[in-house]
Parts: structure tokens; sequence; C-alpha cells
């Protein structure tokens, strides 16, 4: 077992503890997880309860309130895994050691408000809680896209059925398959190892070194100075959150400040001093491995620098009739396409006729390329995972199967099984009748509002149970998880054309429901290596997701109901933030393959059937890569391409800006590249840290901003620098001879 057999553990056994040898067949997990238990020590307490739920309904609100936002902000539950520890620790010295009767005059439903120390275990399941409510809930896209863009009712109680149906449907498929996906020691799910680490290193002893700070010292140092510094880019100075450089010399050059928008163009020249603007869209480049941003930045630069320019300049699909970069869909005079016009308001169906009569479907060359990227990234995962991982997944799969005939237990399971009751396959099954019943209901009533038949629930169903299995082995020995919704869209899209609420319907049932099968097997397996009981793991994962569900669904409707023309940057005052970049592409998806249908897009009835290529194209490209890989072993710099990456990394414009490419980015490769190669001491010990400190500072004054001004439609100061855009105004205007857009001028 190499550096594993010389670790000692010197745990006293009258407090509990129990240590086994380490036998895991993984050597990553042997080095890093511990062969020790303590069943002892404190789980389900008051305090798990009462942080963890706060810590759910702040992550569950504050996502889902960024998520309108014209530079989102996600907040992950590593936030929540630094602030909870000194208030739980905090808890820990201060109470009194009082039983409280919620019933009084019995023990029932009692509890003591200082159950003891702060465990490490109350601690992960705090922060199980909160990761709940930091996954947000992908449903609240139809309620967005319904409410905001198609101008429609939707009926509250389904639309609240339908975000906790999509949320919980999963957990059936992780009760199914979590005696290969969990009890299996070769599915050990690699993304876990750094929760462990990170509990280990949170939990140490510290003390303060002379003329140094301690880890909650350094986060509350950054966190005040995110916090006062956010009020600049937030509301004093907007403009600062992406400045474009070639725009403000270059005011009246269509072709310039197409180049150098960093919000609606190739942003060369362009960048930020806003860390929403970073970590907005792409998430904190300080949790992302190095050698993955090399690889998104490379795709970036592919396909923004190289691929977007080589199809606008030779005008591919009349691409000079429309902008440079949007998410929107156009009709062949290069004006917004006028979705009404085609759509049959009683039966909210495609109107064929209308249709023909009318224009086809035109996207921007950006979008295109969007599209042409996921389609190469479905393959290319396949075939990448096959050729890199494919030996080792067959291996550890053989080896799942053999395990579970000869029921030989690894250590860790060894330890979960003597000490803790499993969860009870009928939770798991009651759960799966309850939760399918619910989602036909919501479906097929309320006026069959979501248009998705009875059949189309089982069908999403079936697909999700389908490739939970394969896909979670591919996640829990590899970390990669080939994603699904292109897939869902483009079957339901030939099966049931021309309902836009049944395609995005069925794409929830169907993705997110496996990715919820998913989260809770991940969160299972990382039970097992904190010695978590597996109910309190279930109970925990449950309840947050019910709560983060209605949360965001609370949220979502408060800000539709009261914020004006919310979504329409049309009509929304000058220098509101609320323009929903993410759900416009939501909605523009929901058209491309709901209403209109892949036939009339991706068909012989569209423009872009030369698309459905890149299936093919991605499929082979990895080969190459790899045999040249193995050719030349030496050249190490081979093994870290990832096809997949490179192909989908920079694929996120648009939403995402040119600008957030471009931030993430430089920030990411300085600290996890540069820093982590000359400081590695200091990135070991501040480089998380920091990275909550910024997303809870830009979070805490973004909401203090909206409730104290922007609720009254107090949006900044009227100046220059007070517009929330890069002064680049041109850079939406198409090139095309003869084509009239307000504000462009018209190209003879």
């Amino acid at each position: 077992m190499g550096e594993v057999a010389d670790q000692h553990y010197d745990l006293d056994p009258a407090e509990g503890w129990q240590v086994e040898e380490n036998d895991h067949p993984i050597e990553q997990v042997r080095l890093t997880v511990d062969p020790t238990d303590n069943p002892n020590l404190t789980v389900l307490t008051w305090r798990s309860w009462v942080l963890g739920v706060i810590s759910c309904v702040l992550l569950a609100f504050t996502n889902t309130f960024f998520g309108y936002r014209s530079n989102p902000l996600f907040i992950s539950s590593v936030c929540v895994q630094i602030i909870t520890l000194p208030v739980g620790r905090f808890l820990a010295k201060t109470l009194p050691d009082k039983k409280v009767n919620l019933i009084p005059f019995t023990n029932w439903l009692s509890f003591s408000l200082n159950p003891g120390p702060f465990s490490m275990k109350e601690h992960c399941l705090i922060t199980i809680f909160a990761g709940a409510g930091a996954g947000g809930a992908g449903a609240i896209g139809i309620v967005n896209i319904v409410k905001a863009f198609y101008h429609r009712k939707i009926n509250p109680i389904a639309a609240f059925l339908l975000i906790q149906t999509t949320q919980l449907l999963g957990y059936s498929w992780a009760g199914v398959f979590r005696k290969y996906l969990v009890e299996s020691p070769y599915m050990w799910w690699p993304s876990n190892l750094v929760q462990v680490s990170l509990f280990k290193a949170l939990h140490l002893k510290e003390k303060r070194k002379k003329g140094g700070l301690t880890r909650s010292q350094f986060f509350l140092v950054v966190f005040i100075g995110s916090f006062a510094y956010y009020v600049v880019p937030s509301f004093l100075f907007p403009s600062i959150s992406i400045i474009s450089v070639l725009c403000l010399v270059c005011a009246n050059s269509v072709t310039m400040q197409q180049i150098g928008s960093g919000l609606n163009g190739m942003g060369v020249g362009s960048f930020g001093l806003d860390w929403s603007t970073v970590a907005g869209f792409l998430g904190s480049p300080l949790a992302t491995p190095a050698t993955a941003i090399f690889n998104i930045v490379m795709s970036y630069i592919l396909i923004v620098y190289v691929l977007l320019p080589l199809g606008y300049w030779t005008n591919l699909y009349n691409a000079k009739r429309f902008p440079l970069i949007s998410a929107n869909v156009f009709d062949s005079s290069g004006h917004p396409y006028n979705i009404s016009r085609i759509i049959n308001n009683k039966s909210f169906t495609l109107n064929v006729y209308e249709e023909e009569n009318y224009s086809m479907l035109n996207i921007t060359t950006a979008f295109a390329l969007v599209y042409s990227m996921s389609f190469a990234t479905l393959t290319a995962s396949v075939m990448h995972v096959a050729l890199h991982h494919g030996k080792d997944i067959w291996k550890m799969w053989k080896n799942t199967k053999d395990y579970a005939k000869e029921k030989v237990e690894d250590v860790h399971t060894r330890l979960m099984k003597r000490n803790y009751e499993p969860v009870p396959q009928w939770w798991f099954l009651a759960l799966l009748v309850v939760v399918t019943g619910l989602s036909l209901f919501t479906c097929l009533g309320f006026g069959r509002q979501l248009q998705l038949p009875w059949w189309g629930v089982l069908l999403a169903g079936t697909m999700a149970l389908f490739f939970t299995l394969p896909i979670g082995v591919i996640v829990a020995t590899t970390n990669q998880a080939p994603g699904l919704n292109v897939l869902s869209e483009y079957i339901l899209g030939l099966m049931l054309p021309g309902k836009p609420l049944a395609n995005v319907t069925f794409k929830m049932y169907g993705t997110m429901s496996m990715g919820q099968a998913l989260t809770l097997l991940s969160d299972l397996n990382l039970g097992n290596y904190m010695k978590i009981p597996p109910k309190s793991m279930f109970i925990a994962q449950f309840v947050g997701t019910v709560i983060a569900a209605s949360v965001s669904y609370g949220t979502a409707w408060l800000l539709l109901d009261t914020v004006e023309y919310i979504c329409d940057p049309s009509k929304l005052p000058k220098g509101s933030p609320w323009t929903c970049p993410g759900d416009d592409v939501f909605y523009n998806a929901s058209i491309i393959w709901g209403l209109v249908g892949p036939k009339r897009m991706f068909g012989k009835l569209g423009h872009y059937s030369a698309l459905n290529l890149c299936f093919l194209i991605g499929l082979v490209l990895p080969i190459p890569f790899w045999l040249l890989a193995k050719a030349f072993p030496q050249r190490k710099w081979l093994k870290y391409i990832h096809i997949p990456l490179l192909i989908s990394g920079g694929a996120g414009v648009p939403p995402v800006h040119s600008a957030n490419y471009i931030m993430w980015g430089s920030v990411g490769i300085f600290f996890n590249h540069y820093v982590y190669k000359r400081h590695k001491n200091w990135w070991a010990r501040h480089t998380y840290v920091m990275s909550a400190a910024l997303d809870a500072g830009v979070a805490f004054m973004g909401i203090l901003i909206f409730f104290t001004l922007q609720s009254q439609n107090i949006f900044g100061i009227g100046w220059w620098g007070g517009v929330a855009n890069d002064h680049c105004p041109l850079a939406t205007c198409p090139t095309a001879p003869g084509i009239i857009v307000e504000g462009c001028p018209i190209v003879q």
C-alpha cells in the first residue's frame, strides 16, 4: 500500500474510535480517506438542522436571484462549508447543555442545546444541506420563459409541482443503482476526495502565526473587501464590469466594435474590474484545475477567434444579416423573429402555414456554433471516455459485479455496515410511486398547460433510468459527465414537434432527474467516506431539495411579478441588470427544438442540416490525439489535451460573454498555475477560502442593493459610467448590404 502502510492512527478506543486495515483497492482513496470511524460523534443535531436549513435557503435564494441578472453569480456550497465552521464551533462553546422539549411534559422531539463539540460529521451534513440549495432548480427556466418571454400564464400550483417533481424523481434511480455506484469500492467518485481533503484541512487545529491570519480571519478580511467594493460595479460605476477599449477608440466602426466588444463581440482588448464578471457564468476559476482552465481557454480562442470570424466574414448561412453574437432568432430580413406570428394562440403550437409564409427560422453564427459544438461534444465525450478510460471502467465494472456476487467489503463499507442502518429500499420505491404519480398529475392536469402527454413523462423517466448507470459509472471513475440536454431535445423534437413546453418539460424530467440521481449517489458515497449514517444523509438531501425547490420557486415568482419588464432589455430602464441571459438562451432553445422542431431546423426543411455532421466529427476527433499520446509518451503535454473540453469549453458564447471568458481564464491561470507553482503553500492555505469570500461579499452586497435601491427602480447614477454596458452599441449591428435595423448604419 506504499505510503499508507506507514500511517498510524493514534485514536483512543475508549472514546469510540474504530480503526480498520486500509484495504481500499483505489490508491487515491487510501491516501485521502482515513480508515477510521467514531459512531459516537454528533451528526444530525439541531445545529445541523438550523445551520443546514438556513444555508440551504440562503443559497437557493441567492443563486436564483442572481440568475436573472446580466452577470449571474453562482455561490457554491464551499462558501457555506467555510462560513459554518466558526459558527458551529461558536455555538458549541457558548450555549449551555440544556435539554429542550418541543412538546411540553414529554421526551418526544427533544434535543440538547449543546450536544457536544462541533464535529466534522455535522459539518459535512450541513454542507450537504447547503449543496441542495446551491444546485438550483432547472425547471425554474420553464416558469421564466412562459411568464417573461411567451407572456402567458401558468398555474402556480402546476409550476410548483413541476419544480418539485423534476428535482425529486431522480432519487428513485439512486436507490436502484446504489449497490453498484456507492457500495462498490471501484466506484470512487474522485470529486468527493477534494471534499474530504477540505474537511480534514478545515478541522485541523490552527494557531495564528505572528504577522499572519488564520483561515477564518483571512476569510473575513477578503469578505469585507469584496462586500465594500461591489457597490462600485453594481451601482456607482457599472461600466467597469466590462471595459471594451476598442469601442472607446473606434466609436463609429461596426467591425471594430464587433471585434472589441466584451459584451456582444469577440472581446479583443476587453477586461472587467468586477468579480461577478470573472465568476458570473463560469463559476469561480479558483476552484477549477489549471489543466481544465487551459483547455477551456484554448477552446474559447479556437471558437471565438478562429471559427466565429471565419463563419461570419465568409457570410456562412447569410451570417452578415444578423449580429455577430446573439442567442436570439431572426427572420430572413435580419429582424428579430416575430414568434407570436407563427404560434397558434389557443393551442400554443406551431402554425405551419404562417411559418412557411413568413420566414424560416435563422440563428447567428455564434448560436450555430453552440449547437455544432453540442453535437460534437456528445459523441466526443463518449469516444474520449472509451479511449482514455474504457479499460479502467470495464475493469472496475467487472470488479464491481464480482464484489456484488462475492459480497466482499472494503474498509469503508465494513465500518458503515457495522455502525449504521442502511436506507430501506422501500423509501426509494415509495418515492418513485409518489413522485411519478405527481409528475403525471402535473402534466395531465391543469388544462395540460405543459403539453407533455403521459407517455412523454414515462419516456423521460425511462431515459433517465437507462442513462443513470452508464453515466454514473463514468462520473464515479473519471469525474466526467456527458450531457443529455441536446439529445433529449432532439428526441422529443422529432417525436412531438410544434410544442415548445412539451420539449422543455421532457428535457427537465429526463436530464434533471438523472442529474439529481447522480447528485444523491455522489453524496451517499461522500457519506461513506465521512462515516455519516445513510439515513441522515438521505434525510438531509431530501429535505434540502424540497426546501431549495420551494425557495427557488418563491424567489422566481416574486421577481417575475415585481420587476417590470424583467428579461426584456428593450423595455427595461437604462442600467437595469434584470436581463436574464441564461433564460434568453433557454427560451430560444424552446423555439428551435420545441416550437419549430429539429426537422424544420436541422433536417431537410431547415437551413442547418449540415450541422449534423458534427456528430461524426466529434466521434472521430479524439482518435488521432489519443494515438499521438500513445505514440509519443514522452510528450507529456499530449495527455492533457481533453477533446470534449476543447470542443465545448468555449461554446458558451452566448450567453457567456467574451469578457467573462477572458477574465475567468486570466484569473484562473494566474492563481491555479503561476501561484500554485511558485507559492504552493499559500495557494493550498488560501485559494478556496478566498474564492468563497469573494462570492459571499458580492452576493450580500448585491442583495442589499436590490432591496434598498433597485426594488425602488433606482439602478444607478445618471452619468457616462453609470450604465451597465460596455459602450459598444454597434456591436450588435448587421453588416450585410441593405439590412435596416434601428440604431445601425445601413451598408450599401
